[in-house]
Order: structure tokens, then C-alpha cells, then sequence
């Protein structure tokens, strides 16, 4: 949060952008965990009794879910909470396959050691949340994991656009692993992508990429097409 200086008042825009990223964050988790559903319609003055701010805040905090692709500011509704359709099911994963193993080619032979040490780690986490039942943490990790392994490819803009799509795909990432049974194949996937990533053997770690990302696509389009995914994300 912003601390204030003794004796200096803090400027009002200032205190509002403040607010409103603890608003969105807070709202965030919600959206991401599920409580908030898609097609949900966040209204402006209840959002500010329950926080007990202004309007304006508020108002700050929704634009800034908007731009993330978690809300949708409708004519006549105000801000409703988005969810994804299988079009855009379909279309993120596409572009995920045209992309991410692009990356990884790119990435993986200037991967360090404490890249490979801080990756490990980071799917030993992956691995007890995925034990442990941590629902809301999967597509955080999962997210983290791809990125981290893709970093060093020198392409921001084509990151940023593979950013963009595994953000998108934290809700639906949770709901395919919990539907489909696959926990275990997810981890097996992902270890077996850095141990290749690691042995230098390059094009075998992005075919095991680009299958493991054409596998999830599909899973969760069949959850789509069996009205599961509407239902719950």
C-alpha cells in the first residue's frame, strides 16, 4: 500500500489508484477462485458500500479487470464478470501452439543453471499444490511454469502475447485438471519438458510442448461442449 508521509497530505489521485489496485486485486481473487462467476454483475455503489470507499476507486478498480480480460463493461449493465466461450477456448489454444514451442526453441539453450534450479522448484510447488488439492493456486503455477520456461526467447511482444493468453487460461487450466483427471499427466508433461530443456535435447522438449498444450485444448473444448466449463467458469 502507499504510505503516507507524516504531516504531507497525500494527493487524492494518489489515494485512489492506491485503493483501486487493492480493490482489484481483491476482487481478482474472487473472480479467480470462483466466487464470482462469469455473467455476474459487479455493480459500482455495492461494490463501494461493501469496501466502504467512493465510486471512483471503484470505477479505477473495474477498468483495470477489464484490461486483464476478467470483466466486460456492458452498455446498460455496467461491469459483468467474463468468461470464455469455446471460440475463444479454441482460438487461445491455437495460438498457443503456434507460439509456445516457437519460444521455447528460442528459450531453452539459454536457460542457466539457477533458471533450471528456480524452474524445479517452482514444479516441486506445483507438484504438492497439485497433491494437496490447492485448487485456486493450479493456474498460477501452471501460468508461471510456462512463462519462466519461455522468458529467454528475446521476443517481448510475442511474450507478452503468450502472457496475455496463459492469464486467460488460469480458470480453465483449474477446471480441465479437476474435470479430466489428468494431475498426474500434467506434472509427468512438465518434467519431462525441463529435463529435455536440460539434456539440450531442444526439438524433442517442444514436441513434448506442443503436444502437451494440444492435449489440454482439446480437453477442455470437450468440457466446453459438455456445458461444463459455462456451468462452473
Amino acid at each position: 500500500m502507499f504510505a503516507a508521509v507524516p504531516g504531507r497530505r497525500v494527493p487524492d489521485r494518489l489515494r485512489h489508484k492506491t485503493v483501486a489496485a487493492a480493490v482489484a486485486d481483491s476482487l481478482r481473487q474472487r473472480i479467480l477462485n470462483g466466487e464470482l462467476r462469469p455473467g455476474v454483475q459487479l455493480r459500482q455503489d455495492a461494490l463501494a458500500e461493501e469496501f466502504g470507499i467512493s465510486r471512483i476507486p471503484v470505477r479505477e478498480a473495474l477498468l483495470q479487470l477489464e484490461a486483464a480480460n476478467l470483466v466486460k463493461i456492458v452498455p446498460h449493465r455496467g461491469a459483468v464478470v467474463s468468461g470464455l466461450s469455446l471460440e475463444e477456448v479454441e482460438d487461445i489454444f491455437r495460438l498457443r501452439v503456434q507460439l509456445e514451442p516457437q519460444l521455447l526453441a528460442l528459450s531453452a539453450p539459454h536457460l542457466t543453471d539457477d533458471d533450471f534450479q528456480d524452474l524445479a522448484d517452482l514444479l516441486k510447488t506445483y507438484g504438492e499444490a497439485l497433491s494437496d488439492g490447492e485448487i485456486l493456486r493450479w493456474g498460477e503455477l501452471n501460468r508461471r511454469f510456462h512463462y519462466d520456461l519461455l522468458r529467454h526467447a528475446d521476443r517481448p511482444r510475442s511474450l507478452t502475447i503468450v502472457s496475455g493468453l496463459l492469464q486467460d487460461c488460469d480458470r480453465p487450466t483449474r477446471l480441465q485438471l479437476t474435470a479430466s483427471g489428468d494431475i498426474a499427466r500434467a506434472q509427468r508433461e512438465h518434467t519431462e519438458i525441463l529435463h529435455l530443456c536440460k539434456l539440450g535435447k531442444i526439438d524433442a522438449a517442444v514436441a513434448v510442448l506442443r503436444a502437451h498444450i494440444e492435449h489440454v485444448g482439446v480437453s477442455l473444448v470437450t468440457l466446453y461442449r459438455d456445458g461444463l466449463a459455462q456451468a462452473r467458469f
